[in-house]
């Protein structure tokens, strides 16, 4: 007799307007399963539903009320109305992209835990956001029948810091999209260069919110350092949403005045591959990762990159980016070391580009439809 695949419901209610990590993880999530052939619904703010639609068109999209706006609201919202969505559209498993589930659930559960840091280095996020993602993620453990992780990294981390004895936990690493993340032409890295006040002069890029464990205080240390003396310098170019404390702004008080560090803000989806690809570098020393996309991102767009063996960033780097410590002076070295190296920047960009192919969105897809299968067989043996 043939299986029917099980019926699924994404809850996308949680992505923020401006599409960092999290939001490109659902977003190429579900147009991958939609292209796939999934049979799925999609729940998601109002302002996305037109989005959803575009990008999976097969899905049946359900945008949920404006109240959810706030946290406490869609929290509140999970807690009560999703459930009777669940009910109501005959779902089999409900799958939470973002830490956060219904404590009462009538399908099966799956959930994405995205980072362990909250645990092993919680003094890197707002004692608040830790507390709570902390608290999401024993629940999640404890609740739901199968837990999605990015990376080995990770779900070691969650071993050995919230247990996962009640519940499985399964590695699935994000993909890159190659038609967003290529190697820009000429006139796109011009224009990129241009509207960020750049023009001709070369730049190391950074890409992500400017919070403490992307480490940003640091690699503005560093790469003042690594431009004392040079007759080319660089400039640093910090692309990305402000971070809850004030470490940037006292670090780059300390930059001399013949350094050059562009705040380059929130920079638009379709500015990335020529921000990335455009760089003489591509410096993402972060203290640790659940994934590290921005250095895969980076990777496509042929960039020679530069991060750290922290967590998940080997995983995804491998051979084909430099590594270098967390403090200024390893950034200094590392940086100064890969400026001075063209031949060695052309190399890590050609590897880069190769590796970058062994992430899919596809491949991730595929996986998620393997781990829906599973929770809902788990489901059905613990009724």
């Amino acid at each position: 007799m043939h299986r029917r695949e099980p019926r699924i419901l994404i809850d996308a209610t949680a992505v923020p307007a401006d599409r960092g990590g999290v939001g490109r993880y659902v977003d190429s999530l579900l147009a991958a399963l939609d292209e796939d052939g999934t049979r799925a619904s999609v729940v998601c703010q109002p302002r996305d539903a037109a989005l959803y639609g575009r990008i999976a068109p097969r899905a049946e999209i359900v945008p949920a009320a404006e109240s959810i706006a706030t946290r406490t609201a869609r929290l509140t919202w999970e807690q009560t109305t999703l459930p009777r969505l669940v009910r109501r559209l005959g779902i089999d498993v409900l799958h939470s992209p973002h830490y956060t589930t219904p404590l009462v659930n009538p399908a099966a559960s799956v959930v994405t835990l995205h980072d362990a840091t909250f645990f092993t280095a919680p003094a890197l996020h707002s004692p608040i956001k830790a507390r709570f993602f902390r608290t999401w993620t024993r629940t999640a453990l404890r609740h739901a029948d199968l837990c999605v992780v990015p990376s080995r990294a990770t779900a070691t981390e969650l071993g050995r810091a919230a247990g996962v004895e009640r519940t499985a936990t399964q590695v699935m690493y994000h993909g890159v999209d190659p038609e967003r993340f290529r190697p820009p032409p000429p006139e796109e890295i011009a224009d990129v260069r241009d509207g960020l006040g750049l023009h001709d002069q070369p730049y190391v890029a950074f890409l992500g919110a400017l919070e403490p464990r992307k480490n940003v205080p640091e690699l503005i240390r560093g790469f003042a350092a690594a431009c004392q003396g040079s007759d080319d310098r660089p400039a640093l170019v910090l692309a990305g949403q402000p971070g809850w404390d004030e470490q940037v702004e006292r670090a780059l008080e300390s930059v001399p005045h013949r350094i050059r560090v562009v705040r380059a803000g929130y920079l638009p989806f379709h500015r990335l591959a020529g921000f990335l690809g455009g760089a003489r570098v591509v410096a993402y020393p972060s203290i640790g990762e659940g994934f590290g996309l921005p250095v895969l991102e980076a990777m496509a767009c042929g960039a020679a990159v530069l991060t750290t063996r922290r967590l998940s960033l080997p995983e995804i780097g491998g051979d084909a980016v430099a590594y270098c410590g967390t403090n200024a002076d390893e950034i200094a070295s590392g940086l100064a070391s890969l400026l001075d190296d063209p031949a060695r920047r052309a190399v890590l960009s050609a590897e880069a580009q190769q590796r970058a192919k062994e992430f899919t969105w596809a491949a991730c897809a595929a996986q998620h439809r393997e781990a829906y299968a599973r929770a809902q067989h788990l489901h059905r043996r613990c009724r």
